[in-house]
């Protein structure tokens, strides 16, 4: 791991774009991390689910919300929001969607390798 690394957003690695949002990357430090932007009106299961091909987002995150609330329906039926200020762990098997209309942004530095990605 170098001693020091910066990279900003602005201009990521890697884009992904899919229907109401897209999942910008860096690549730093040895690791990867996502910024995850979703519009008003997205929802993984219309929007991300066609891409991965699986009935439930499998792609486990460890993230902080930045803007907005997000919904989440893990595949036990529990429900829940998260805001922006919260840092959120979720496991593998949950769909997720904004709720109001703001944009929702979250900084994840665990499972955004995968997303968006067939």
């Amino acid at each position: 791991m170098p001693k020091t690394e910066t990279k900003s957003f602005d201009s990521p690695d890697e884009t992904r774009t899919f229907p109401h949002g897209k999942v910008d990357l860096l690549n730093v430090g040895g690791g990867t991390v996502g910024r995850i932007t979703v519009e008003p009106g997205w929802r993984w299961s219309a929007d991300v689910k066609p891409i991965a091909g699986t009935a439930w987002c499998e792609a486990p995150h460890f993230q902080y919300v930045l803007a907005g609330t997000i919904r989440v329906k893990m595949s036990d039926g529990t429900e829940f929001d998260v805001r922006a200020g919260d840092v959120s762990v979720l496991g593998a098997g949950h769909d997720a969607w904004v709720v109001g209309d703001e944009v929702a942004v979250a900084v994840d530095w665990f499972g955004a390798t995968n997303y968006a990605k067939g």
